[in-house]
């Protein structure tokens, strides 16, 4: 385990060439997963098929060689446990039934009920644990309470999230009982993870960024300082990532606040900001534009060789701001890694 670089660089390390993977790396992007998701028939029969989940999240690994793997699932698993109708629409993304009323609460399951519906995710998870090279770290993650509520008052993705701050305003009872519902249920999930063997585990956020002022405390760090504190009460080894996607200034000491060993950057903030404001609390991730993936060249290798700079001196993970999207160039990922691991 020492000699993983990615739990290195969580330790608080500062290496000389920083560990990389890629939020989204197992994804649409790769002909070979194309063909794996083919296979399973839907995007959720993906989900929940344990050896084809395994095999996608191991795809980039023998592609690419990543220091990391990231555990191939989804954020909107939780609701369909907690008892949420879900589906995906091919081209429009996910949709699930509403939770509007007190009424549409009371027919969610509880977070202890949740652990049979998520089963076939902590087999994936044993799996990869077994099959993974040596030196790779495998991660497991979840999504945060606030954006996976977003989705579920919406029933779908929204562009700002207009339902949820709305209910938000309008019922605060209602909208506090599904965010603690889900930090309880998040608590388990992850725990489970960890359990099947998980090294490192993450809390997406990626909605983090609707919120401001106290909301965002509210909302964004205390749900995720009440994630962490009851995960490192159980596993204090086990290190965690929080992204607070497009937080700003709300980066700055949000490690501190919420006990994260490490808060992942989106690539609206800095790097040369980010080094002087957010690494100074420890290790940072990020934070390359997934756009140039896309259309790589030498904006790419400039912008990588920059951010790995700015993060030098201190402890850092090189990964995108966001995950990668599914026009991206599989050529160009390939030139991303040569460019941080070569210079």
């Amino acid at each position: 385990m020492a000699e993983k670089l990615l739990l290195r660089a969580l330790a608080g390390e500062t290496l000389d060439v920083p560990p990389i993977w890629m939020m989204r790396q197992a994804g649409r992007y790769l002909p070979e997963y194309r063909a794996t998701r083919a296979e399973a028939g839907d995007f959720l029969s993906l989900c929940y098929n344990s050896d084809l989940a395994a095999e996608v999240t191991l795809q980039p690994i023998r592609r690419y060689g990543f220091d990391a793997a990231i555990l191939f699932a989804d954020i909107l698993l939780i609701p369909d446990a907690l008892g949420a109708d879900l589906w995906f629409v091919t081209g429009e993304g996910p949709r699930l039934s509403t939770i509007e009323t007190a009424e549409d609460f009371a027919k969610l399951k509880g977070p202890d009920d949740v652990h049979d519906h998520l089963a076939p995710v902590y087999e994936t998870v044993r799996i990869l644990s077994r099959e993974l090279p040596d030196e790779t770290t495998l991660i497991g993650f979840a999504g945060a309470p606030w954006t996976v509520a977003t989705y579920m008052i919406a029933g779908r993705g929204t562009p700002d999230q207009g339902p949820a701050h709305a209910l938000k305003a309008e019922n605060r009872d209602l909208f506090d009982a599904i965010i603690n519902r889900l930090t309880e249920a998040t608590i388990a999930y992850l725990s489970a993870q960890i359990d099947a063997g998980a090294e490192v585990v993450k809390i997406f956020d990626s909605w983090a960024g609707s919120l401001k002022g106290q909301d965002f405390h509210d909302y964004a760090l205390a749900p995720a300082k009440r994630i962490i504190s009851a995960l490192k009460a159980k596993y204090p080894d086990t290190p965690i990532i929080a992204f607070p996607r497009e937080g700003g200034e709300n980066y700055i000491g949000f490690a501190k606040a919420t006990g994260a060993d490490c808060v992942a950057l989106d690539n609206s903030v800095d790097a040369a900001w980010a080094a002087e404001h957010v690494q100074v609390d420890g290790c940072v991730q990020g934070n390359l534009a997934s756009s140039h993936m896309v259309t790589g060249g030498d904006a790419l290798v400039s912008e990588t060789r920059a951010i790995v700079e700015a993060f030098s001196k201190g402890p850092h993970i090189f990964n995108l701001g966001h995950g990668i999207t599914p026009d991206a160039n599989p050529e160009n990922v390939q030139l991303m890694i040569d460019t941080v691991r070569g210079g």
